[in-house]
Order: structure tokens, then sequence, then C-alpha cells
């Protein structure tokens, strides 16, 4: 049987919240980072938004925690940080397994 400890595909929901002032820089950080999933063997397997703009979730996963990690690394990401940072969203990453 082989080992799938290295390949194990990992999923996260993110909860972002935005203030109403800050959801176009939130939007242009999204529109930045989002194309880069694939290089990085990541999904955004579905992205949902309340009425207002306030609330996103986002159903992500990744091949591996290793990808996961080298998205989150990649400087092209970490360039559009301030974007993120001027939104002021508050983030909440979660950790999921399908059940």
């Amino acid at each position: 049987m082989m080992s799938h400890q290295k390949n194990n595909p990992v999923t996260f929901v993110l909860v972002a919240r935005i203030p109403p002032e800050g959801i176009a820089d939130f939007r242009a950080y999204e529109d930045a980072v989002v194309p880069l999933l694939p290089e990085f063997n990541g999904c955004l397997e579905r992205r949902l938004r309340s009425p207002d703009g306030t609330v996103e979730m986002h159903i992500v996963s990744f091949a591996s925690e290793a990808d996961f990690q080298n998205y989150r690394n990649d400087p092209r990401r970490t360039a559009h940080a301030r974007l993120l940072e001027k939104s002021s969203a508050t983030l909440e990453l979660l950790p999921m397994a399908s059940v």
C-alpha cells in the first residue's frame, strides 16, 4: 500500500469579513492572488459572497500542505498584501476534511 503522507490533499474554508470601505481593496487583492492558485496545485472550489459584499467564504483545496505553503509564501502573493491590509478585512482560515 502506498503512503500518501506527502501528497495528502488539504482543504480550507476562508471566511473574510470586510468593512464596506475595504471591499474594493479586498477584491483587487483577490483578483491578483486567486489566479496564482493553479500554479501551486490549488483550486478555488467555491466562492460565496454576501449580498452587501462584506462577507466572503472561499473553499480552497491544494494537492498537499507543501503546495499550500508555497502559495502562501509566493512573492507575487505577498507583494499584494498591502491591498489586503488596506481593506481591513479580518480573515479566518479553517482546515477542513471531507466527510
